[in-house]
């Protein structure tokens, strides 16, 4: 089975039933698990707590409150927490440490070039920072 992480500013419960079934009906055998609010990125003492996961909506819920309650159970948060590892640091370097925060250019085609140039400096830096690790220099 494959899973789709999706931020909640991209949650449609549309986009969600093409992901996971047909237009038949018939599931494609991929879970999403999508963020249908903002939440707070600082944890509390109650996020620390062990807790059992939640029961289960009824069948005639909203697919919004079953995503709510797919997130909320150990397995829905241990696969979306993957995000931090995965996505979310990139975005953050190349916001943070390499200054990309607004694209200069306008238009798709111009926007897209510009895009795919960040990424390019982002992969050359990296690969910078993985061979002078590997040849024994200390890294910034």
């Amino acid at each position: 089975m494959s899973e789709v992480l999706v931020d909640s500013g991209f949650y449609s419960e549309q986009a969600v039933q093409k992901i996971e079934q047909t237009a038949a009906g018939i599931p494609t055998g991929t879970r999403v698990y999508a963020a249908v609010e903002k939440t707070s990125h600082h944890r509390t003492v109650a996020d620390l707590e062990k807790k059992p996961d939640p029961v289960a909506p009824a069948p005639e819920a909203s697919l919004a409150e079953k995503m709510r309650h797919r997130l909320q159970t150990a397995e829905g948060k241990a696969v979306y927490k993957l995000r931090q590892q995965t996505v979310e640091p990139v975005f953050g370097i190349i916001k943070a440490a390499m200054g990309f925060r607004q694209f200069l250019l306008r238009g798709l085609s111009k926007v897209s070039t510009e895009w795919t140039l960040v990424c390019l400096a982002y992969n050359v830096r990296q690969l910078h920072i993985l061979d002078l690790a590997k040849n024994g220099v200390a890294t910034v």
